[in-house]
């Protein structure tokens, strides 16, 4: 597929904060992008005001055109399409106009899906890496162009992670489109998938050992219950020798399945990110309770 040299002009395809990058290295590159095709504008922040994607609000800036309408691709004249975490799956008759690949930040085909990288950590995995595929009409099924593996540090987190999946899966790209893509590898292995991330999957079990409570705490979002109240971990230690039960709370101190952790960062329900040490200075001599539901 498209010899080296060949490809001048990139439809760009993507939607969230992490497909920007790539955005930029292939402008940066040298390549031209007719469009660029992005989700629909969505309530965001205070106020919920009508606010595009971060991809959208990046094309905008540079002059791009940008739309929000896939099929808009079968008016553009050009090379390749390429996309980063659109968001939704591409229509066959839209992919017979014009040749896509997907960077793809796992190895294919473990994680396919929407959260590769949710999925990986919350799985324990060591490795991770990015696939820069062929998009089909099926999710995440096409043959792999070029991949890199990536290691996850054991104290990573998401935005860590994807900061450094971002990066190399941009090289990736760059190297293919600049010395062809050559012919795609059909996935081998069974395929696992990486489903959305829910509030389910972010509450914290504290009968888990402590290792798998870290995972959920990494990956961001994490929450709690104190009393009637959700509270969000933000950061955590593991390792304190002094042995509490399950959900059991003494002062910073929490019980897991295993040992004890220490609350670093938290944020009580209506109130902004504070130390753990200010919160329970907070609780008016409440310093021990349980958090959860065990």
């Amino acid at each position: 597929m498209n010899p080296k040299g060949s490809i001048k002009r990139v439809v760009y395809m993507g939607t969230p904060e992490i497909a920007v990058p790539p955005l930029l290295g292939i402008l940066e590159a040298g390549y031209e992008i007719p469009l660029v095709v992005s989700g629909q504008d969505k309530r965001r922040g205070r106020g919920s005001r009508l606010a595009p994607s971060p991809v959208k609000r990046e094309a905008e800036r540079l002059g791009i055109n940008v739309t929000s309408d896939v099929n808009d691709v079968k008016a553009v004249t050009a090379d390749i399409g390429v996309v980063v975490a659109f968001g939704k799956l591409v229509p066959s008759d839209v992919l017979n106009h014009l040749k896509m690949v997907n960077i793809h930040f796992s190895l294919l085909p473990r994680w396919r899906g929407a959260a590769p990288l949710e999925r990986a950590i919350l799985a324990g995995d060591q490795t991770t890496g990015v696939s820069i595929m062929e998009l089909e009409e099926t999710l995440d099924t096409g043959g792999v162009y070029h991949s890199v593996e990536i290691p996850i540090d054991t104290d990573e987190t998401l935005k860590d992670l994807q900061e450094k999946c971002v990066i190399t899966g941009t090289n990736a790209l760059l190297k293919c489109l600049g010395e062809g893509f050559g012919e795609p590898i059909a996935q081998k292995g069974e395929a696992t998938y990486a489903q959305k991330i829910t509030s389910s999957d972010l509450e914290i079990k504290w009968h888990l050992p402590a290792d798998e409570i870290s995972r959920v705490v990494r990956i961001g979002r994490a929450w709690t219950t104190t009393a009637k109240n959700r509270l969000r971990i933000h950061s955590i230690r593991i390792g304190h020798p002094e042995v509490l039960n399950a959900g059991e709370r003494s002062g910073v101190l929490v019980g897991t399945g295993d040992v004890s952790i220490e609350l670093v960062k938290v944020q009580p329900e209506g109130r902004k990110i504070m130390s753990a040490q200010d919160w329970v200075n907070g609780l008016q001599g409440k310093s021990n309770g349980r958090l959860g539901h065990g």
